[in-house]
């Protein structure tokens, strides 16, 4: 692997392994989710070193208005196609909700689906303390683990919406889930929608990485929803930064071709075949 994690050179996918020099060197890298070939191609080829088939999929790609009803059937094709459309970046596969909660044995047969079906080469899940006994049982049989605090969105019912937390005395409980989760062999953590020097801290804290959204600039990398990023979420959250304005380019195009076809001017007769 180059020195750089991100967008390095190299023959062979990131590791866990690779991530964690990261943090040693003090490396910041980039996060994206990707739920589709095509775009993953894309990610991969501009350096992305880590892509996750997030169960955000359940709103930008079913059309779902939370993470909470898309199911492992629907996201191992998803995760499989990642797969397939990347050759460097790191895939790691959500396990989405009601898929490990019950007990470890339901996280290792979730989990094992989409490594053997799908060919993730990690997964992730949320909570803290809670899931503890899930994050050993998949680290003891060979599942490298994502953990995920702060904000998580399968818990937006039981925190009664989307909002900020780790506020108060419950950053000290992020701080010793985070710690716990650690020493259960997550191999790194997302911190979603937390203030900013709890981030920080916790991102100190730590020898396994912090990768933040909506967390600040103190963690060791950031992920975005990738529609997010370009722009094509309508009321993005405060933590988002739109580096592209694609939903207009995407009107602008498909309005020209149905004025051309209404027309008659496409197709072309360079467009045909003689």
């Amino acid at each position: 692997m180059s020195s750089s994690l991100y967008g390095g050179a190299s023959g062979r996918r990131v590791t866990v392994r690779d991530l964690a020099a990261a943090k040693e060197r003090g490396e910041k890298w980039p996060m994206l989710t990707a739920y589709d070939a095509m775009t993953a191609r894309v990610f991969d080829e501009a350096g992305i070193p880590v892509l996750l088939v997030g169960d955000s999929a359940a709103m930008v790609v079913y059309g779902y208005d939370s993470t909470l009803p898309v199911s492992v059937d629907d996201l191992l094709p998803l995760t499989a196609a990642v797969v397939r459309g990347s050759s460097r970046a790191l895939v790691v596969a959500d396990l989405p909700f009601g898929s490990y909660q019950a007990s470890p044995a339901q996280a290792l047969e979730s989990a094992a689906r989409f490594m053997k079906e799908a060919g993730a080469h990690a997964v992730k899940l949320e909570g803290g303390r809670r899931v503890l006994p899930q994050v050993e049982a998949l680290v003891s049989a060979g599942v490298p683990v994502m953990a995920h605090l702060g904000l998580t969105p399968q818990s937006v019912n039981a925190f009664g919406g989307y909002r900020v937390q780790g506020r108060g005395q419950a950053g000290d409980e992020l701080m010793a889930d985070a710690k716990d989760l650690q020493q259960a062999g997550a191999f790194a953590v997302v911190l979603e929608c937390v203030p900013a020097d709890l981030a920080e801290r916790v991102t100190m804290s730590l020898a396994i990485p912090t990768i933040g959204i909506g967390a600040g600039a103190g963690t060791d990398a950031q992920v975005l929803v990738w529609q997010d990023l370009m722009g094509l979420t309508p009321n993005p959250a405060k933590f988002v930064r739109a580096y592209s304005d694609l939903g207009t380019e995407m009107d602008r195009a498909v309005r020209s071709f149905a004025a051309e076809v209404a027309s008659g001017a496409f197709p072309a007769p360079e467009h045909a075949y003689s």
